[in-house]
């Protein structure tokens, strides 16, 4: 059995057969754009609630576009959907995993035949372009299907032992109970996919409580799933105040897991709370502050296009986004002009056209940040290129803004520390090797980085002493961003993560469960 990633669009391309993704993608954008304005209610025990409250959902590329109503549930609504899956618990959890495995396959195939309806949807709901938003989906399918062969390969995660003569002994990995997924705005397919399946194929029930930004693609999800034959209350979809609903699931004594991507704060108050009320498990991934080492044998024209790309896809609203640059002094100005000349070229658009790289912002939160932050870096170092907002006709309505390179700040600086979620790259130098892999070290952060390096003895050192749980190579298709599920295990240390066992890789469904060791004595 060999796993093989989606990927459909270098699929496509390798056909000979690009103009028929656009042409299935444009077809799937006026497919949702005639879905507009629809009511999606919370799901709890297989029944679809319409609540007192509801949210009106626009679009960040064009505020006038409504996409949606969301019901809001509470914390009425979350008591109820923990009872819901309590209740289903017993069940799902004693199904032979056969059968959950084959559930899956089935639910991975249908997101496999709406997979263009799916990335239109995202490309409304967050500002994904046409390529990011079929990833995310292609993601979301992968998740499924290794997990789905992670658990075939491992029977079970079911392990005979030796023992004398008389004794039978097995280890048998059980699912603990309910499990809240909390999802994130940025990959809001596959990160709610991948924490949702990976909770659900070993045996447990979920709650999920969507992105406030990106509630609808977390709604079209939950109801494949369970249209597909996933049973009532083993999968409720609660949407709404995170404040409300987080704090009812967090102090439920009947919640037996939490799983949650989101920024490093909201991370440590939820651990911080759940401990409060009894030990469980808590997998949480919590951001990052991503450095690249661009050193003085590095291929330049390769480094550049990989630390444009990590820097500025999706508005650097990645986890995993290059943030940071350490450069090398000698190569430093050279570098730069390439950087600063690939960045001029990748195109600000509405993220439907074809030709978009750069899309919007998800809120407005993010669009006064990354004006504030810009206003910092042009106040303590150099602008090199960007440091505006997109405010002429064609973008005032959506949350536009300049991919951003700064030089110059004080390598202490809070640019240089702070997470910031918005297109903004700090570049600094360095003279030392040593003096490069420490700066990056530096960060409280840990989850990726790069190295862009023709010397063996800088690759090894960097692989040896580099703290961060994924890192690349000499990477042209990105410096820092773009983990495959089944290549690259995806998981951060020191304040990026909370167990080190990465998404997509052969540890993380464990998580999910715990041993018993059984002695039968015949």
């Amino acid at each position: 059995m060999v796993f093989k990633n989606e990927d459909t669009f270098q699929t496509f391309l390798d056909r000979n057969q690009e103009n028929q993704f656009h042409s299935l993608y444009e077809r799937a954008v006026n497919l949702v754009s005639s879905e507009f304005g629809k009511t999606y209610p919370v799901i709890i025990d297989g029944k679809k609630i319409y609540t007192s409250q509801t949210v009106i959902r626009t679009s960040p590329t064009d505020r006038r576009i409504t996409l949606g109503s969301m019901q809001k549930g509470n914390s009425t609504h979350a008591k109820k959907a923990i009872r819901a899956a309590m209740d289903a618990f017993e069940e799902w959890s004693i199904i032979d995993y056969k059968r959950r495995v084959k559930l899956f396959r089935k639910i991975g195939t249908i997101l496999k035949k709406r997979k263009f309806e799916l990335s239109a949807w995202l490309t409304f709901e967050n500002g994904k372009n046409r390529y990011e938003s079929i990833a995310d989906i292609d993601e979301a399918i992968d998740f499924i299907m290794y997990y789905s062969d992670e658990m075939q390969k491992n029977n079970g995660f079911v392990t005979r032992k030796s023992g004398s003569s008389n004794e039978q002994n097995t280890s048998i990995m059980k699912p603990y109970g309910v499990w809240a997924i909390i999802a994130p705005f940025n990959f809001p397919a596959a990160i709610l996919v991948g924490m949702s399946a990976g909770a659900l194929i070993t045996g447990n029930t979920v709650i999920i409580k969507p992105a406030s930004d990106t509630p609808i693609i977390g709604y079209k999800i939950a109801e494949i799933m369970i249209e597909a034959g996933v049973p009532n209350g083993v999968i409720n979809f609660v949407p709404g105040s995170g404040e409300e609903i987080g704090k009812t699931i967090i102090e439920s004594k009947e919640i037996s897991g939490v799983v949650f991507t989101g920024s490093r704060e909201v991370g440590y108050r939820l651990m911080s709370e759940s401990n409060k009320t009894r030990p469980r498990p808590v997998i949480a991934e919590l951001g990052g502050k991503n450095a690249t080492i661009v050193t003085e044998t590095a291929n330049l024209d390769m480094a550049a296009e990989g630390v444009a790309k990590a820097a500025f896809s999706f508005s650097g609203q990645k986890c995993s986004a290059c943030s940071r640059v350490y450069v090398h002094s000698n190569v430093k100005s050279q570098f730069l002009s390439r950087l600063v000349e690939k960045t001029r070229k990748l195109r600000v658009e509405n993220p439907k056209e074809k030709d978009s790289f750069v899309g919007p912002v998800i809120n407005l939160d993010a669009y006064n940040n990354f004006k504030k932050y810009s206003k910092l870096a042009s106040k303590d170092g150099n602008i090199l290129t960007g440091g505006s907002a997109i405010r002429n006709d064609k973008f005032k309505y959506g949350y536009y803004v300049e991919p951003t390179i700064v030089d110059g700040l004080p390598k202490h600086h809070p640019l240089f520390k702070k997470e910031l979620f918005v297109p903004i790259l700090c570049i600094t130098e360095y003279d030392k090797f040593d003096n490069a892999i420490k700066m990056t070290n530096e960060s409280e952060y840990g989850l990726t980085s790069g190295i862009y390096s023709n010397k063996k003895e800088e690759i090894l050192k960097f692989l040896q002493d580099i703290e961060a749980g994924v890192v690349y190579v000499n990477r042209k298709k990105s410096s820092t961003t773009g983990a495959m599920v089944g290549r690259q295990s995806f998981g951060g240390w020191k304040d990026s993560g909370t167990t080190g066992k990465g998404t997509g890789g052969r540890y993380y469904l464990t998580q999910f469960m715990r041993e018993q060791s059984q002695t039968i004595v015949k």
